[in-house]
């Protein structure tokens, strides 16, 4: 590489990395806990304890949590219901309308029964007024630092620059290295070129993690715009076929127990985790939409909405997921490492700490290079002419 290719890749990595590395660090911290979010939620929980039940004792009927949501709750409309295919809950969304559920997405509280007996175990008020729990919280910002989809676009396009910074690392850290051993820390030169040394090794070890966070962090963070443009393309046309059919009223609509266990028995290899009703603006007017996933630890994560007419009961249809929502869905557990239980969150939670200090020590060099002693700045020219040679 030729002096002047290497001062451009230098310039591009040193400042990509400072646009990014407050932000960088934000995320990772609020990262560090969200790798344990379903451990924390547990620990954090103030639900009633599920019942002791014999093994094998099957799970309540849907219509029955559905009626009791109901006479809790009169007049206001079911979202959703969720049956947990990990522990015996099933937790009903509801809100005072849909008009009300499509003005304000967070408007909605939610009942949680045991799965088994029936009985409530909690009641959330809706989440516009509910407290947030820690776990929530460290979401919310590592998600949009509470911006909604402008601080959404604003974390993708970091996280896009931060790709771009590791990149570029990669260009700069092969000529600068070439004449020292791999994992060199001249600990006994000055602290600078000793925290120079350790950047570099830790952001070279950390190199092909942080390439897949940071990339698929990208992919995560346009999740609402992804979203949106389905909707707007394959399901209006999927629907626009429908448009003649009249809306079920809540009185005409069909069971949805059946409607999971019609799903259930026509995709044995599939788990059916949740039934969305219709009128919901992220399904049908007419259907049922039953969301499945695999069994697979990977595939756990991989969801497929399946259509159930909602008076009829029949099935309709597997919708088919474009491949940019399938992108989204197999980043989602690579960005947070959560498909391979605690040893492999563990790593992640490593991995994540290695980055803390890759970011901190590079913030520590550029903030540092004023004050260089004339012998600190004489190391980094001699290492400058070493790799230019």
């Amino acid at each position: 590489m030729t002096r002047s290719a290497l001062r451009r890749w230098f310039l591009v990595h040193k400042w990509t990395s400072l646009v990014c590395t407050v932000v960088l660090l934000v995320l990772c911290v609020t990262g560090a806990p969200l790798v344990f979010r379903d451990e924390l939620n547990d620990l954090l929980d103030d639900a009633l304890p599920y019942a002791s039940v014999p093994a094998g004792t099957p799970k309540l009927s849907l219509d029955r949590l559905v009626e009791a949501s109901r006479a809790l709750y009169p007049g206001e409309t079911i979202i959703s219901v969720f049956s947990d295919p990990h522990e015996p809950k099933i937790i009903v969304f509801m809100a005072q309308s849909w008009e009300q559920f499509r003005a304000n997405r967070r408007a909605i509280h939610s009942i949680r029964f045991d799965a088994h007996t029936g009985q409530v175990l909690k009641q959330t008020k809706p989440f516009n007024q509910d407290g947030m729990t820690f776990p929530n919280l460290m979401l919310q910002i590592h998600r949009d630092l509470f911006a909604g989809l402008a601080g959404e676009l604003f974390l993708a396009a970091m996280a896009l620059v931060f790709v771009v910074a590791i990149v570029s690392g990669i260009a700069v850290y092969g000529p600068f290295m070439r004449k020292l051993d791999f994992g060199t820390v001249r600990a006994d030169r000055s602290r600078r070129l000793k925290w120079l040394d350790l950047h570099n090794m830790i952001g070279v070890v950390t190199l092909a993690w942080a390439l897949v966070v940071g990339a698929t962090g990208v992919i995560n963070e346009l999740s609402t715009p992804l979203f949106a443009l389905w909707q707007q393309t394959d399901v209006r046309a999927m629907l626009d076929t429908m448009r003649r059919q009249p809306t079920a009223a809540t009185s005409e609509l069909s069971s949805p127990q059946a409607a999971l266990e019609t799903v259930q028995a026509k995709l044995p290899d599939m788990v059916a985790t949740s039934v969305v009703f219709p009128g919901s603006p992220f399904g049908s007017p007419y259907h049922y939409v039953v969301w499945t996933k695999g069994k697979e630890p990977l595939t756990s994560r991989l969801f497929s909405p399946v259509l159930v007419d909602a008076q009829s009961g029949a099935f309709v249809a597997v919708v088919a997921m474009p491949w940019y929502l399938r992108a989204l869905e197999v980043s989602r557990p690579l960005h947070f490492g959560d498909y391979g239980g605690t040893p492999l969150k563990v790593i992640w939670l490593l991995l994540d700490l290695a980055t803390i200090l890759v970011l901190g020590s590079g913030l520590y060099l550029w903030l540092s290079r004023g004050t260089s002693s004339i012998v600190e700045a004489a190391d980094e020219l001699a290492l400058s002419g070493q790799a230019a040679e």
